[in-house]
Formats: C-alpha cells, structure tokens, sequence
C-alpha cells in the first residue's frame, strides 16, 4: 500500500471547476481523500491524499501532472500492507 499527500493548485481561473479529484477515484484503482481545500471563483488550492497500490498512486500522480495544474508533493508513505 502506497500513499501520497500532493497539493494541487490551479494556475488559471479556468481550471477551478475542473472535476479532478473525481476524474482520479474514477480513473484510477486508488482512494482520495481531501485533506484541505480553499476555493474561490478565481483559484483554488487543495490538499488531497491518494492511496493505494503504488503503481496505480504513481500512475494517478503522474496524470495529475498532465493537467496543467501545480502539483506539489507534500508527503509520502509505502508500507507492505503492515507486515512488520
């Protein structure tokens, strides 16, 4: 299991409505969860955790940064499914 904090922030006010978090649940075999957001009319900055298998958190990742949005990693964790 694989997990990645990225904060995603738009860089036009075109992009504000975009359904990006949804596109990657829907997309991708992962989980979102928004950590925080902050959204007005001419920007937005949200804090969104993805986890899952790490091939498809990394294939998640990558496509966000297809989007033309800022994406910036905040955290990461890989654990082997708590084996210890």
């Amino acid at each position: 299991m694989a997990a990645i904090t990225v904060r995603i922030s738009t860089r036009t006010s075109d992009q504000v409505g975009q359904p990006v978090i949804h596109r990657i649940g829907k997309d991708f075999d992962v989980t979102t969860n928004i950590k925080r957001a902050q959204i007005t009319e001419d920007s937005a900055v949200a804090d969104i955790e993805i986890s899952g298998d790490l091939v498809e958190v990394q294939r998640a990742v990558a496509w966000l940064h297809t989007t033309g949005l800022q994406v910036d990693a905040l955290d990461r964790s890989v654990s082997d499914g708590g084996n210890l």
